[in-house]
């Protein structure tokens, strides 16, 4: 269309006229970004760009709404409390009771979430061990919502426990003292080298194949990073057939010039229907990052190199993405990530990083 345009016009009146539409943008943008109802004015009438996020934003809500009782292999629900009670059972000095206003709600989908039994184990095992020392720990004190989600919780757990015998272990998954938890002895300096050893990569070993185990290998350390509630919204797509590879890195802009060049690729994909909240829609962009950051460093310890590509909040690219993946409106790509052996003649960029003193603000 923009070649017919210019065919018809000429590239001289083309350029006038593009000129006059981002002169006129810009008095739009100063004028409406005074206020906030101006703002929401500018983006209904004038620029599209965040209707696809609030598509998403809305099909995570429904999505969110239905998986109270259409249950998958975690719970949204389930796992937020959880880690709320986690909070509670940590804290100094502990109340009495806590917890009365969401406890009844967090029992009654365990008890769904039992009676469904497609929970994933570790997350049921988790549930179950900080529910069984909530109670263990309170005095309910004649609280009838607290006592109510006890009895219910008492059965729920019997069914659980009597079901999977096997679930007899040495350790529970409950809040523990800091001096018990396991101490590496990485010191300072030996994660300075591991963070400047890992750069970005974008010429790989052609003749060296990744395998998938070191791909799950490196997710597995991944999933151990900080996530908002313990809800960790997000999913890794990966492959390692370097034409699927291939042909979805040419996607994003991010790649020009190197994606005939990568063997292997994973894609870091944002799930909102953790959310029924339009608050915390910004969170799977947090949490994900922080997963990338740990997966990017677990993979120069399998000697993988990568480079993170930024993904470009572009609709034609969401488009080709979403049919690439099979993603439904609530899962959005946040990050590419090419992976691979690296060719040890090909070039880094040295880019250097700001000092300490620029970023740090003391407060």
């Amino acid at each position: 269309m923009k070649q017919f345009i210019n065919k018809i016009l000429g590239k001289k009146l083309t350029g006038k006229l593009r000129l006059i539409k981002e002169s006129c943008n810009a008095q739009l943008v100063h004028t409406c970004s005074k206020t906030r109802f101006l703002s929401s004015l500018y983006y209904f009438a004038f620029n599209s760009s965040f209707k696809r996020e609030n598509q998403s934003v809305l099909h995570g809500k429904h999505l969110y709404k239905e998986s109270l009782t259409q249950v998958g292999r975690s719970s949204a629900l389930l796992r937020r409390n959880i880690h709320r009670l986690e909070k509670g059972l940590i804290m100094r000095p502990r109340r009495e009771i806590f917890a009365k206003d969401y406890i009844l709600e967090t029992v009654e989908q365990f008890e769904r979430c039992v009676a469904l039994n497609t929970i994933e184990r570790n997350e049921m095992e988790w549930a179950n061990d900080v529910l069984t020392e909530y109670f263990d720990s309170i005095i309910i004190n004649g609280e009838k919502s607290v006592e109510k989600a006890y009895h219910i919780f008492s059965k729920a757990s019997s069914v659980y426990l009597e079901r999977d015998r096997s679930l007899s272990k040495d350790f529970k998954f409950i809040p523990y003292s800091r001096e018990s938890s396991l101490q590496s002895n990485i010191s300072y300096e030996e994660l300075k080298k591991l963070f400047l050893q890992r750069r970005s990569v974008r010429w790989f070993d052609q003749d060296k194949k990744v395998e998938a185990q070191s791909l799950m290998d490196a997710i597995e350390l991944a999933s151990l990073a900080p996530s908002a509630c313990n809800r960790q919204p997000f999913k890794f797509y990966f492959t390692v057939d370097q034409n699927k590879a291939r042909e979805i890195a040419k996607i994003p802009m991010g790649t020009a010039g190197f994606a005939d060049n990568i063997v292997a690729l994973i894609v870091i994909v944002g799930d909102l229907s953790y959310y029924p909240y339009e608050r915390d829609r910004h969170v799977i962009y947090i949490d994900a990052s922080l997963a990338a950051m740990q997966l990017m460093l677990a993979l120069e310890t399998l000697g993988l190199s990568s480079c993170p590509v930024n993904w470009p909040d572009i609709e034609s690219f969401e488009v080709k993405m979403e049919k690439k993946l099979g993603l439904t409106k609530n899962l959005r790509p946040i990050i590419l990530l090419p992976v691979g052996y690296a060719d040890l003649t090909g070039l880094i960029p040295s880019s250097s990083k700001k000092s300490s003193s620029e970023l740090a603000v003391q407060i």
